[in-house]
């Protein structure tokens, strides 16, 4: 679904651009040294949206050091509760996020009124953990109409420079909510499911959830939160968004194995998702989007190939190597990942 194209900062979301990568530091607020390192690690990590919490006037001298030292980055000041320091984060930030049931309508306002004058873009965020008194028979209902109405509240006050966010720490819920907003306005959706938890079960719940509404075409920002270093949201992002395609990549495919395998194949497995990555590394985004197989057995292993750019096909004892469904060459197995890594960088 096609949405309005909103800036922040140096980058564009929404429309027909990339579903982009956030993530939030958990560095101290008033810590400027560590919020710059965890900075420097997230923007490695392929971090594109930078969320900073700005819960009171230290905090803020630490939000303006940020912006001097990475004048480039797209920077979010998230503030609750406070106008005065949604007005003060406004003159660094590059968008201000906020959910605008927390602010009497003056103070919202005044906060809208410095966002329209310095062309910065406001985030109407919801959560069901702190949501208003709003009408609807499911809390998915709720959490639409809480901000479709604080949209047509701030519609009123004359900007439209918007992104939108409804989110719960329940999967439903957080579809449900989306899927129903998506219908009423074409303003960027940010998507994640809120206190998700920890890695294990974090990573899991966001994909079911950001999976499903990104396969129907929702989102145009995603974060995964999670109870643990921000890197390791970054970095379950970026996979979310490889497999289902949204972002480039080489797609390793690989059977789970059964009684009929006959070579070793989970350290294979391994070793050639290890040395796509570092491949990866290296090539143009136009060079990406390729498929390699690697198949223990013959049911399904000469289909595989036949489908994928590179194959490694095993049994009894042997690998063939295939590429764009032809075979090159049949090896034993002890030598078979050393001749098929040296095909992969030879062709890369």
């Amino acid at each position: 679904m096609k949405t309005k194209v909103i800036q922040i900062g140096k980058l564009k979301i929404g429309g027909s651009q990339p579903v982009a990568i956030q993530s939030m530091l958990c560095a101290p607020a008033h810590d400027f040294p560590a919020a710059a390192r965890q900075i420097r690690r997230l923007a490695q990590a392929g971090c594109e949206i930078f969320r900073v919490a700005v819960p009171d006037q230290a905090s803020l001298k630490t939000f303006e050091k940020i912006r001097q030292k990475f004048p480039l980055l797209p920077l979010v000041a998230d503030i609750h509760f406070s106008a005065e320091l949604a007005i003060a984060a406004a003159e660094f930030a590059d968008k201000i996020r906020l959910n605008p049931g927390n602010f009497p309508p003056a103070k919202l306002a005044a906060v809208v009124k410095v966002c329209k004058k310095r062309g910065i873009p406001l985030r109407v965020g919801v959560n069901s953990g702190s949501l208003e008194r709003v009408a609807g028979k499911s809390v998915a209902e709720k959490l639409a109409n809480s901000a479709l109405q604080n949209v047509r509240k701030i519609e009123k006050l004359g900007y439209r420079n918007l992104v939108v966010s409804v989110k719960s720490s329940d999967i439903a819920t957080t579809i449900a909510a989306n899927r129903l907003l998506a219908q009423k306005i074409n303003y960027p959706l940010h998507l994640g499911v809120t206190e998700a938890g920890s890695p294990k079960f974090g990573i899991l719940k966001s994909a079911v959830a950001l999976g499903s509404l990104l396969s129907d075409g929702i989102g145009d920002t995603i974060r995964i939160s999670l109870t643990a270093d921000p890197v390791a949201e970054v970095a379950a992002a970026r996979d979310l968004l490889r497999v289902l395609k949204l972002r480039p990549a080489i797609e390793v495919v690989s059977c789970p194995t059964c009684g009929r395998t006959e070579v070793d194949l989970i350290p294979i497995v391994r070793q050639v998702e290890k040395a796509v990555a570092q491949i990866e590394k290296t090539l143009p985004t136009d060079r990406q989007g390729l498929k390699i197989a690697v198949m223990g057995c013959i049911v399904n292993g000469p289909g595989e190939a036949a489908d994928a750019d590179f194959a490694l096909v095993g049994g009894k004892k042997m690998f063939a190597i295939y590429q764009k469904g032809k075979f090159l060459k049949s090896i034993p197995e002890k030598n078979a990942i050393a001749e098929f890594l040296k095909i992969l960088n030879r062709k890369f």
